[in-house]
């Protein structure tokens, strides 16, 4: 009985969590693409600076400020590199959150490489119920393989202790 109890309320809590995971994705995605609109625009001036000057491109304009004599135009060209390869990143982002589906985008968010990112997300995120099936019904399936893993120690404890006791 109390065995019964426990498995309910693991998976009661595996539920609560799993619904928050699709609104979490969501929240990640809507701070994605405020970044990756910021460094659109950074990259954007970067290249009208850059066709201002007759550059055939902005890598071309950081190549030649990386040759450049002064160190602080060499900072300055780093820096623009260091913003284009980013933007390049966020779009790999924004892509996976375009096309992909909910798995996907959560190993997306869940990449180490990511995990201050994700910090941050969390720091104003607020738990919810999705309104959306998909999100329903991940949290569903979610739940119960949790509530399986977890559970599964003490399944094969209780079966070997009741042949002990036969």
């Amino acid at each position: 009985m109390i065995g019964r109890l426990i498995d309910k309320l693991v998976f009661g809590v595996a539920l609560i969590v799993s619904l928050q995971m699709p609104l979490l994705v969501d929240y990640y995605h809507q701070y994605l693409s405020g970044w990756y609109k910021a460094t659109q625009s950074q990259v954007d001036g970067y290249a009208a600076t850059a066709k201002t000057h007759q550059f055939a491109s902005v890598q071309a304009m950081i190549d030649t400020h990386l040759n450049n004599a002064e160190p602080s135009v060499r900072t300055d060209a780093e820096q623009k590199l260091a913003t284009v390869q980013l933007l390049a990143d966020l779009s790999a982002g924004m892509d996976t959150f375009a096309t992909g589906n909910l798995l996907g985008k959560m190993l997306f968010m869940l990449h180490p490489d990511r995990i201050q990112l994700l910090m941050d997300v969390v720091e104003n995120f607020k738990p919810g119920i999705p309104l959306n099936a998909s999100g329903l019904a991940f949290a569903v399936v979610f739940a119960l393989l949790l509530n399986f893993l977890i559970m599964l120690p003490f399944r094969v404890f209780g079966r070997r202790r009741s042949r002990q006791l036969s």
